[in-house]
């Protein structure tokens, strides 16, 4: 799974597919994306271009994190990240990503990742790879599962147990039908954190 650990949705997904994991095999691993490369040439509003700009720190830090101290560390701080913005609704990315580094007992000195640019190459890259699997039409999450890969889903609340099962199931059955692109409807609720 491709995520942006400032996306609502994605932080829902990803509730789902641990849920997945308890009732069905699979193996999930856990890469980033960036809705601030995505987003680069929209025309946003000043508010959401603001939060582009903050949203930069936390997915440096995570590559930062990965590349000095493995893919292991990968969820747990994109664990700790989205529970203090989604969860906590903490605003300030700089105070989600000090307290999350300590949380997952990674150096402080990590932090410092999300001002420095020089992670952009390893982000883009990791962007580019889940992008590079279902097109330009699509933002976070991404999943990718074999051969098949797609967008989503943007579901709230996150299923559990059997439902999530039959939720997998049945996105699996939808996405590796040949010439199957999209089921879609307007969303009439915000993400739900329960």
């Amino acid at each position: 799974m491709w995520f942006d650990p400032a996306c609502p949705w994605a932080w829902l997904t990803s509730r789902w597919l641990m849920e997945v994991e308890k009732v069905r095999d699979v193996d999930l691993t856990w890469s980033v994306m960036s809705l601030s490369v995505l987003n680069e040439k929209a025309d946003l509003s000043q508010e959401y271009r603001d939060l582009m700009e903050q949203a930069w720190g936390p997915v440096r830090v995570i590559i930062a994190a990965s590349q000095s101290h493995g893919a292991k560390v990968v969820k747990p701080l994109y664990d700790a990240m989205g529970t203090r913005i989604h969860l906590g609704r903490m605003k300030d990315y700089e105070q989600v990503v000090a307290e999350s580094v300590e949380e997952v007992g990674l150096p402080a000195s990590l932090g410092s990742a999300a001002r420095q640019k020089k992670y952009d190459a390893a982000l883009r890259r990791s962007h580019r790879r889940g992008i590079s699997l279902v097109g330009t039409d699509v933002g976070t999450p991404v999943i990718s599962v074999g051969e098949v890969a797609f967008f989503g889903p943007v579901v709230t609340p996150a299923p559990r147990g059997e439902a999530a099962g039959r939720l997998w199931d049945g996105t699996l059955l939808v996405a590796r039908t040949p010439g199957f692109y999209e089921i879609k409807r307007t969303r009439t609720q915000s993400p739900v954190f329960d």
